[in-house]
């Protein structure tokens, strides 16, 4: 019982999207049309590129590039500067919740060995929001925006130029907000070196790499995805199949199940229609504050169900990613990653946390 309770706690978006999947079969029961509701495109990319990720994170290579823009940082904003920024630079191409997951713990240990501990929750829930904010830009930066873009058919311009001037604002929002938060003061930060490459890790990062163009051919709709789903699986096996185990297969199974719940609402003509009504002409603003409960990335599945007008739920999406600890799931990550620490303020880290996300 112990262990199914937290299996619950660990996954709770994949429990409920599981449940409202098998609730709304009360209403459609199960048939061939079942496999018509599963955007199997989405979840072939999005798998593709979380193996990618999962490669060039284990060979340590977005730790390697931080490290080299740490040597230059010679005061605390600076250091804040760069911290921050890596986050947002980088969850354009390799997602927000990696780009956390490589760059927190990393900012923990430099600031720890500066003996900057003061200043670990302010710098980590910026990253957190930089991470959230720069991840919008892109239809790879998260989840929600390949789901959002695989469906509305947009070209890639289209849609970078509706989320740019979002992207811009929060950008000069950063500046500001890491120009209040730290001081110009000398701050003495020595990086670990890593370890050279040896040849053979070399000529992995190289195949990752020449793997992540080759999955911007799917993105792009250049190229079938199974072809390059395959592909990349194949390459993954074939050059270490360990890295098959890394993806987040309950996000994966989330979709799936998500999927079945609005595929099956959509042929209850009296609730379809009474959720078209609600969303319609609101799906900026209902997004924003379905986000706050379930977070983005189910909310913005659940909505596209109800509307065809994409365009607000995209930007409501990605701004939702804002507010609560929960708004985006990628929060957690950090959240996780600080409550590990020796000197851990869980009450002071949500209070700032929710005071900057508000700001």
């Amino acid at each position: 019982m112990q262990s199914i309770l937290r299996f619950i706690k660990k996954e709770t978006v994949l429990c409920v999207s599981f449940f409202l999947a098998l609730a709304s079969a009360a209403f459609v029961p199960p048939d061939i049309t079942y496999l018509s509701y599963i955007d199997f495109h989405t979840l072939a990319v999005l798998m593709s590129l979380m193996l990618i990720m999962a490669g060039l994170q284990s060979l340590g290579v977005f730790g390697m590039a931080g490290r080299k823009l740490l040597q230059k940082a010679g005061s605390l904003q600076t250091l804040t500067f760069v911290l921050v920024f890596l986050c947002f630079a980088f969850s354009m191409a390799i997602t927000n919740d990696v780009a956390l997951i490589t760059f927190v713990p990393f900012t923990i240990e430099v600031l720890t060995m500066a003996g900057l501990e003061n200043y670990i929750i302010r710098v980590i829930v910026l990253q957190t929001i930089a991470s959230n904010l720069g991840s919008m830009l892109t239809p790879i930066g998260n989840p929600q925006n390949l789901y959002l873009y695989s469906i509305s058919g947009m070209g890639l311009g289209r849609f970078v130029s509706l989320m740019l001037p979002y992207t811009l604002l929060s950008f000069a929002g950063l500046i500001a907000a890491c120009i209040i938060l730290t001081e110009r003061k000398p701050a003495a930060v020595a990086v670990k070196s890593e370890s050279s490459l040896t040849p053979a890790e070399k000529r992995k990062i190289a195949v990752y790499l020449l793997l992540f163009l080759f999955a911007l051919t799917s993105v792009a709709h250049l190229l079938p995805d199974f072809l390059v789903w395959a592909v990349i699986v194949l390459a993954v096996l074939l050059m270490d199949r360990r890295i098959l185990r890394r993806p987040d297969y309950s996000l994966l199974l989330t979709f799936v199940f998500l999927f079945v719940f609005i595929g099956n609402i959509k042929r209850v003509p009296e609730i379809n229609a009474w959720l078209r009504e609600l969303i319609s002409g609101r799906e900026l603003i209902t997004s924003v504050l379905a986000s706050q409960v379930i977070s983005n990335v189910p909310a913005a599945i659940l909505l596209s169900g109800f509307t065809s007008d994409l365009p607000p739920l995209i930007i409501g999406a990605n701004l939702g990613g804002l507010g609560t600890i929960i708004a985006s799931m990628a929060s957690l990550i950090s959240f996780k990653y600080y409550g590990a620490t020796e000197k851990k303020r869980n009450g002071a880290y949500l209070a700032v946390f929710t005071a900057l996300n508000l700001a």
